[in-house]
């Protein structure tokens, strides 16, 4: 059999490794060509892009960057015709993973699709597209089965792949320690509008040590060009699951890092700033009542939330303390215990994997 994968992230590439080994653990000999990172090609698939030269955040930047996202179109339709893949299976990554969808299925490519674009927070009229364009949803989250349902579309239900990675002996041993984390995300837009207020934060704290857990894929005079002037900030890659099991506490940019956060169980504050023009239109189109996954999950502001305006030096500063409270610290133990209750048990790859290869 063989499989094209399309991840264009640094989650959808640790989400996509996990799936590799569960296709070729329940089918050997599967040949699969990808566009992902190193945790995928590390698992055994071919990857012929990676995705730190796909990772566009925001509209502006979207928009300065079509020449090249249009030249990554047209070099993925190609490849993907030479390659003859048996089904197509997209990870996350809406804004091209979509496009590439229509265009597969006009080829008579199966395509399915693994975690969903958040049609559900915003635009939802691409929930029609979905419809047209594929064959078989694979969802993570459990509100998301019935939401497709409502519109027609044939969604499965596997639980959170996360809980297959945290589930393996990581958990929260920070209590008592003097170590806060700082995870400002993974592309160069986000560290540079979130880092230096963390940074900020940390001169505030000097009892406390502050490791930022960086990205792989971004140059170390990145962070160094920040953190130059905060001697008690250390910058560790390739770290991040190790820095939140010890910290104490971390303040952490929203997206996949907060429920990876919540998982291994350390308070947690969110933080999140873009461009003003991206965040201006996102707010204007934009149906969720919260920013993070854990308190979409949730349901309920479980975490706190600084989010653009209200993303200061001050406020993270109060939001920090406020977490290092044992009280507080108790209160966020529950409801990271609720969430883990929600998401179900593991399996979530497998089934995934079971559900690509037909049963």
């Amino acid at each position: 059999m063989k499989l094209y994968i399309i991840s264009g992230e640094a989650s959808g590439d640790l989400h996509g490794s996990n799936l590799v080994k569960a296709l070729l653990q329940k089918r050997p000999g599967t040949e699969i060509r990808a566009w992902g990172g190193d945790l995928m090609s590390g698992a055994g698939a071919t990857v012929v892009k990676h995705y730190r030269d796909l990772a566009f955040m925001g509209f502006m930047e979207v928009l300065r960057n079509l020449r090249t996202i249009f030249h990554n179109l047209a070099f993925c339709k190609k490849d993907i015709l030479a390659f003859q893949p048996d089904a197509l299976v997209l990870i996350d990554y809406p804004g091209f993973n979509l496009r590439i969808a229509k265009w597969a299925k006009s080829q008579g490519i199966r395509v399915y699709y693994y975690i969903s674009p958040q049609v559900w927070a915003w635009h939802q009229s691409r929930v029609h597209d979905i419809r047209r364009d594929v064959d078989e949803m694979i969802v993570i989250l459990p509100f998301e089965k019935d939401f497709f349902a409502r519109h027609g579309v044939n969604a499965h239900y596997v639980g959170h792949p996360l809980l297959d990675v945290i589930d393996a002996g990581l958990r929260w041993k920070g209590e008592g320690a003097v170590e806060i984390a700082l995870l400002p995300g993974s592309r160069k837009q986000e560290v540079l509008r979130i880092l230096p207020v963390m940074a900020a934060v940390a001169a505030r704290f000097p009892e406390y040590t502050f490791t930022v857990a960086g990205s792989p894929t971004l140059p170390d005079a990145l962070y160094g060009e920040i953190l130059s002037q905060y001697p008690n900030i250390t910058l560790r890659k390739g770290e991040t699951y190790a820095i939140l099991q010890r910290a104490r506490a971390a303040l952490v940019k929203s997206g996949t890092s907060t429920l990876e956060t919540a998982l291994i169980g350390t308070p947690q504050v969110v933080c999140y700033a873009g461009n003003p023009l991206s965040f201006a239109i996102a707010k204007r189109i934009v149906r969720v009542p919260y920013i993070s996954l854990v308190n979409l999950i949730a349901d309920q502001p479980m975490v706190q939330e600084l989010i653009q305006h209200d993303l200061t030096p001050d406020n993270l500063e109060n939001a920090l303390k406020k977490i290092l409270q044992p009280s507080e610290t108790t209160r966020l133990q529950t409801g990271y215990q609720h969430l883990r209750e929600l998401l179900g048990g593991g399996g979530a790859s497998e089934r995934a994997a079971g559900i690509v290869l037909g049963g």
